[in-house]
């Protein structure tokens, strides 16, 4: 039996929901506002804003999400927008890729870098500053990134509801799921109706379809890892001011400072021996940085990548040689089984030398040229007679 993770609390409970139903979910979480970046892209400057929703098997208001579910769909989130709050008119929620959603959430703003990690979807909020700041929405959330408040996100997405099977702790499960945005929201609590917990939403087909909004309640533990995360960050750049320092005293060491010598000579022992430390550091970077040293390691590194092609070229050559002597030999046997040199000569020849004569080794084809003048390269010494009609007499 499927055993879902442990259920997080539904922001509202939800009612009506029967098996076969089209609903639209909207899943509220926290973005990592610890983790916020600035950067310039096609010469425009963006806040990028990472953020997580729906967790592998999580349960809420009633409903399963499947693991095997949210992994065949969790790439339809990419490129989706990122409105300001779930689009609606007149009480009803819309797609977020409609054009009067756009008009009136539309922030400049989508979602990207959507992935799996941990048993989470997490993708990032690229906000694009200039953008945002043409619309009063889109200057209160770059208003409150600045002031550092907490940014909530919301998806919207769409399922069909199953009814579950079993002794279960849920009463649907949810399949063909298709991401239709994440949502930024400030002081909204992410529902159209939110003392109801449920909305009305039309779809694609023009048909009004259920809204159910749910929350997902691990705010509090993500926070305190991306607190952590923060905590060795700061630990790090600390480290690395220590090490700032060290270089800083041996500086002052070598080339003098202006300050007064110290009195106490506990202190002076210390320096000297954090000096000696951080020398022999200094001298162990330099030997390996020097030219020799450089070359030595290059060198073994091209050994290693090289040789394994030369054993090969080697290996293949050598096998060629055989195959070469093999065919040699069996060509000679062929020649001077046809009568057509003897094994001496034969052998003397060389192999593309054989293999023009091996045709005329073959049974029928030639008569013996044991007295031509057939002779291998550099024999000038003519092997035939003149017939005695030819001889000159006297």
């Amino acid at each position: 039996m499927h055993k879902p993770a442990a259920p997080t609390r539904a922001f509202l409970v939800n009612k009506g929901l029967t098996a076969g139903d089209q609903v639209r979910v909207n899943i509220r979480t926290l973005a990592n506002s610890a983790a916020i970046k600035r950067e310039k892209r096609n010469g425009r400057d963006v806040i990028i804003v990472p953020s997580a929703t729906l967790p592998d098997d999580v349960v809420m208001n009633d409903i399963l999400y499947p693991a095997a579910e949210i992994a065949k769909s969790f790439k339809t989130l990419e490129r989706t927008p990122a409105p300001l709050g779930h689009p609606a008119i007149n009480g009803k929620f819309l797609s977020a890729r409609d054009p009067e959603g756009i008009n009136g959430h539309y922030i400049g703003a989508w979602n990207e870098n959507v992935r799996q990690e941990g048993g989470r979807v997490l993708l990032d909020k690229v906000i694009d500053i200039e953008f945002a700041n043409q619309s009063a929405g889109g200057k209160r959330v770059l208003a409150a990134i600045d002031a550092g408040d907490a940014v909530h996100t919301s998806t919207g997405l769409l399922a069909i509801m199953d009814a579950a099977n079993g002794d279960v702790p849920y009463k649907f499960t949810a399949r063909d799921i298709e991401f239709d945005h994440d949502a930024i929201l400030l002081d909204e609590d992410g529902a159209a109706t939110p003392e109801q917990g449920v909305g009305m939403m039309v779809n694609s087909a023009g048909q009004e379809i259920q809204v159910v909004n749910s929350v997902i309640e691990d705010d509090a533990d993500r926070e305190l890892g991306w607190a952590f995360d923060q905590a060795l960050r700061a630990v790090e750049k600390r480290q690395r001011a220590s090490l700032f320092d060290k270089f800083k005293s041996v500086i002052e060491a070598t080339f003098g400072t202006e300050r007064e010598p110290s009195n106490n000579q506990k202190d002076d022992e210390m320096d000297k021996v954090q000096f000696d430390e951080l020398s022999a550091k200094v001298n162990a970077i330099t030997d390996a940085l020097k030219p020799e040293a450089l070359d030595a390691r290059l060198g073994t590194i091209i050994d290693a990548k090289i040789k394994p092609i030369t054993d090969q070229m080697i290996a293949n050559a050598a096998d060629q040689k055989a195959k070469d002597e093999a065919e040699h030999t069996d060509l000679v046997g062929k020649v001077v089984k046809a009568n057509l040199l003897d094994e001496e000569t034969a052998k003397e020849l060389t192999l593309n030398a054989l293999r023009k004569l091996a045709p005329k080794a073959e049974p029928g084809k030639a008569a013996p040229i044991a007295n031509s003048g057939f002779r291998p390269s550099g024999d000038t010494k003519p092997s035939f007679k003149l017939p005695a009609a030819d001889k000159k007499e006297g």
